[in-house]
């Protein structure tokens, strides 16, 4: 009789990855880790924030966000930026589902954009968010 795997798309489980830091435990002296809604909302803020051909092996791993940072802003750009993030967080992220992107401007400095994102972790109802700043460098 054969067993059949499945992946079950509806199931939460425990995630964990290395802290971006990578700053030593006090006690351990090992790596410190992020875990569940920490490691998802490091992760997104990675893949949002990482150009193509930043990660060794992953050439196809990463966003056009930096480069569409130096367009002129206006609402055609900014939907444009909106689609990016949506596809590289559904594209590289399984973990979660895209519920919003919402970009501000700042008004007192053109160079940045304040980004929230709204996602619900696969298995769970609770809508999380993460936000943070694209700015130009």
């Amino acid at each position: 009789m054969a067993y059949r795997f499945r992946a079950d798309r509806s199931l939460s489980r425990a995630f964990k990855d290395f802290s971006i830091g990578f700053k030593p435990n006090p006690n351990t002296e090992d790596f410190t880790v992020v875990k569940n809604e920490n490691a998802i909302k490091q992760s997104i803020r990675n893949l949002v924030s990482t150009g193509y051909t930043e990660r060794p092996f992953q050439p196809k791993k990463g966003s056009r966000l930096r480069q569409m940072l130096f367009e002129p802003f206006d609402v055609f750009v900014g939907e444009e930026i909106k689609e990016e993030i949506r596809n590289v967080v559904t594209r590289f992220e399984p973990r979660v589902g895209l519920n919003d992107v919402r970009l501000f401007p700042d008004r007192n400095d053109e160079n940045t954009l304040h980004i929230e994102i709204d996602y619900t972790i696969i298995g769970e109802t609770l809508v999380q968010s993460v936000e943070f700043l694209l700015e130009r460098a």
